[in-house]
């Protein structure tokens, strides 16, 4: 894998944590909060995944594919979950998620 897809991979994962963390926060000020809690659980499991993954993959750890595959499982559950609602948080969000999934599984091969 080239230097370039790597750092692509390392960028959507840091953008995904980021729009997840932003997700959670607001799915808590939402009204119906409550309706939210898978929703928040997943973006807080999503974007430590995610921070997780970019760490690995930024120093080379002989375990960052194993880590970039996990990724892309926890963002497919949290794409699809963001997915189901339609806040715009919530949209944006399952958009990273779908964006860093199709990376992580690109640089695990």
């Amino acid at each position: 894998m080239s230097h370039r897809e790597f750092q692509t991979c390392i960028d959507a994962c840091i953008d995904c944590a980021q729009v997840c963390e932003h997700c959670a926060t607001a799915c808590l000020l939402e009204a119906d909060v409550q309706n939210m809690a898978v929703c928040v659980r997943l973006d807080r499991d999503c974007a430590a995944v995610c921070w997780t993954a970019a760490a690995f993959m930024s120093r080379r750890s002989e375990f960052d594919t194993e880590v970039c595959r996990l990724c892309a499982s926890v963002c497919d559950a949290c794409g699809d979950e963001c997915g189901k609602h339609a806040h715009d948080h919530c949209r944006r969000c399952a958009e990273a998620c779908r964006t860093c999934a199709e990376a992580c599984r690109r640089m695990a091969g």
